[in-house]
């Protein structure tokens, strides 16, 4: 009997929308790309976007920038990190979290990651009496969420500002807490493979009006704030406009024509992507020896990757792994490969920050396998997937 292969294109993305297109192209027509580039009286479509994402985070302000990357080093910068300071933040995440608190010339204190894929909260607490940083810059990596309650708890006894990376959790939730809306900050990427599409580009959401309105000077407001639509009131700006540095990363009216109409049908993609990932967890809950990541009841995630773990085995056996399932059209990434590839890297990579011992972290990144779902996916695919992985982890048994 022949061995199924699947043939779908882990990179292939929906199309834009019709009416996203629609606007974008009026955008265009109209010449006026820059986002202060309005009449009078006229909200953009930026501002626009940012009353929109504010609503639907329930945040009290919003910013749009260019990437998801200059939304946390806004951030951070707003938050007075800088040269020398050190910040905790996890160790299993994705480049540009560490690279954005580098690029300030702070120090990454890496905290380690559990076997659910969250930050460990027993080694939070104690780097958090530590570490001397007074900022924690949360990845909630991959869209797995940690007991949020908790780490509030820790984090305000030790007096840490949370600023949050939800790159991979735009929609999700712990305890009915849209994810981002715990700390002061809340930072969301929309580059093409996130859940929502423009390219590139990043939304900064916050509810303390200082820090709103040092991101909005810092990201190259000039002097026409008074243009943002969810911002704090001018006179907080009166007091920070100049001292605070033009560090320019707006977004521009083009992509957020294209974001606008992705918003009121982001709960109909969490949908389907959940589907695609319950359609994986069922077909390889039963391999042995892999492990699926167990969600908690308090988490709405948004099922857009799925990543399970192979406990003890060798890397040349989850290599070959790797090889077999892409001969039948399978992409994994593997979180414990020597050489960083593509997207995926892990800590030893980064090799601008100090090293620092991770022994829980290798040990699960050593046996950690990851791949998209994009929506052009079908339950059938993600179930064919399943198929083929579980055959190969089987045959591949010793």
């Amino acid at each position: 009997m022949t061995d199924e292969v699947f043939t779908g294109n882990f990179t292939q993305q929906e199309p834009i929308d019709e009416a996203a297109i629609a606007v974008a192209v009026a955008v265009l027509r109209s010449g006026r790309l820059h986002r202060y580039n309005v009449a009078a009286g006229e909200i953009g479509e930026t501002a626009a976007l940012e009353l929109e994402f504010a609503a639907f985070t329930g945040a009290r302000y919003c910013l749009a920038v260019a990437s998801g990357g200059y939304a946390m080093g806004c951030a951070l910068r707003a938050a007075g990190v800088g040269p020398g300071d050190r910040v905790l933040t996890n160790a299993f995440t994705l480049a540009p979290v560490p690279g954005a608190i580098a690029a300030l010339g702070a120090e990454p204190v890496f905290v380690e990651v559990t076997e659910d894929l969250v930050i460990d909260l027993q080694d939070l607490e104690a780097k958090a009496k530590t570490a001397g940083a007074r900022v924690l810059l949360l990845s909630h990596m991959r869209g797995h969420i940690c007991d949020m309650d908790r780490l509030m708890e820790i984090a305000t006894a030790a007096g840490l500002l949370v600023i949050e990376d939800c790159a991979h959790t735009m929609g999700a939730s712990w305890r009915g807490v849209a994810s981002g809306r715990h700390g002061a900050v809340g930072c969301y990427s929309t580059q093409t493979y996130k859940h929502m599409n423009s390219g590139e580009g990043g939304l900064i959401v916050s509810d303390d009006p200082v820090l709103m309105a040092k991101m909005i000077l810092l990201s190259g407001s000039y002097m026409l704030y008074p243009r943002h639509a969810a911002a704090p009131p001018a006179e907080v700006f009166e007091t920070l406009k100049y001292d605070t540095p033009n560090v320019s990363g707006r977004m521009d009216n083009l992509r957020a024509a294209i974001l606008r109409p992705q918003i009121p049908t982001l709960p109909d993609r969490i949908f389907r992507w959940n589907g695609l990932y319950r359609a994986l967890e069922a077909g390889l809950s039963a391999t042995p020896g892999l492990r699926v990541i167990d969600r908690p009841q308090a988490e709405a995630f948004v099922g857009s990757s799925f990543q399970f773990l192979l406990p003890g085995w060798a890397g040349d056996r989850i290599l070959a792994l790797v090889t077999t399932c892409a001969a039948r059209g399978v992409e994994l990434k593997w979180f414990g490969a020597a050489e960083p590839v593509a997207f995926t890297s892990r800590h030893q990579s980064w090799r601008y920050v100090p090293a620092q011992p991770l022994p829980r972290t290798d040990a699960v990144l050593g046996g950690l396998l990851d791949l998209r779902l994009p929506l052009t996916f079908s339950e059938a695919d993600a179930a064919l997937i399943a198929r083929i992985v579980d055959e190969e982890v089987r045959r591949a048994q010793p």
